[in-house]
């Protein structure tokens, strides 16, 4: 078994030890073949060797992290503890778009980071992963970067409006009011990005629109930023319509969670039938993201780690 000291430098241990030892105690958790001493500044770790250069990479990547932000929270240590790189600081370059009284918008994660990338060189990519990734928020902020960027005229945000069967006739209120509550995540994310008047006034003069997929029906999508949200809800007749609107000067971001289909149960989902039809088409670009990519309250990725161990039982007794 081997031992080794670490002593922390430029930092008030507090910071990552937390009160009563919340962070080392959450530290710990995800090295428990290691038993960490921590007394004062120095922390004293025993164990294999590998797993201990494992564990100081990590101490060093939370301090970095610190050091740069004058912040480390839970769900910062169980992001960087758990991100496959060996360096994940969130660096000025991962910027997308400036939002709101200062608040930078960046690519968080590794899968975060290819997405933007995908979207730099690809016309149609895909993002798929579970809810808390940041799938449709990064998309949101590429489409924001590209309307201000005037690398396109207008961003078109749709959506299946699965729970209403897209028939939205007998809700109440004018077209606004009955579409909103479908579209309220695409809304979030705008607000965060855009200044209220100004959103608003965009919306008017329709240089973004919000609208259920339904009304994609016939368009061509030109000199546009268009993305499709939620897109396990599709059928395939749906996907296809929507994937052939493609214009010129066009870039398409369709986002959804395979394990989350609201369809009838013997509907095949539109979004897992493309990316089998797909897969193979050197142009599109397609990322899957996972619970390392949760940047929600950590217990997101506890709740989405215990439903896919529950899938993965269910499939063995099957």
């Amino acid at each position: 078994m081997a031992e080794k000291k670490i002593t922390l430098n430029g930092i008030d241990p507090i910071e990552i030890y937390g009160t009563r030892n919340s962070k080392l105690d959450l530290i710990k958790s995800y090295y428990p073949k290691l038993k960490i001493i921590a007394r004062g500044g120095e922390i004293t770790v025993l164990g294999e060797e590998e797993v201990i250069e494992q564990f100081e990479t990590k101490l060093a990547v939370l301090i970095l992290h610190f050091n740069k932000y004058n912040r480390l929270t839970e769900s910062n240590i169980d992001r960087l503890i758990m991100e496959d790189h060996t360096v994940v600081l969130e660096l000025d370059d991962d910027v997308i778009v400036h939002g709101n009284h200062g608040k930078l918008i960046k690519a968080r994660t590794s899968n975060q980071r290819k997405m933007v990338d995908l979207c730099l060189s690809k016309d149609m990519v895909f993002a798929i992963g579970p809810a808390g990734t940041g799938k449709t928020y990064t998309a949101v902020a590429l489409a924001v970067r590209a309307l201000k960027n005037k690398e396109v005229k207008r961003i078109i945000l749709t959506r299946p409006a699965v729970e209403a069967g897209e028939n939205l006739g007998f809700l109440p209120g004018d077209m606004k009011d009955k579409l909103d509550p479908y579209m309220q995540p695409l809304y979030d994310a705008l607000n965060d990005m855009i200044p209220s008047e100004k959103l608003k006034a965009l919306i008017e003069e329709r240089v973004i629109q919000i609208a259920p997929l339904a009304f994609m029906r016939g368009r061509t999508l030109d000199n546009a930023f268009v993305i499709l949200d939620e897109a396990q809800n599709t059928t395939v007749q749906q996907m296809k319509m929507f994937l052939t609107r493609m214009g010129r000067s066009a870039k398409f971001v369709v986002t959804g969670d395979v394990t989350q289909i609201d369809l009838p149960a013997r509907q095949k989902s539109g979004l897992a039938h493309c990316l089998e039809l797909l897969s193979k088409v050197n142009d599109i670009g397609i990322v899957y993201l996972n619970e390392k990519d949760v940047i929600r309250h950590n217990l997101v990725m506890q709740i989405i780690q215990a439903y896919k161990q529950e899938v993965t039982r269910t499939i063995k007794e099957k």
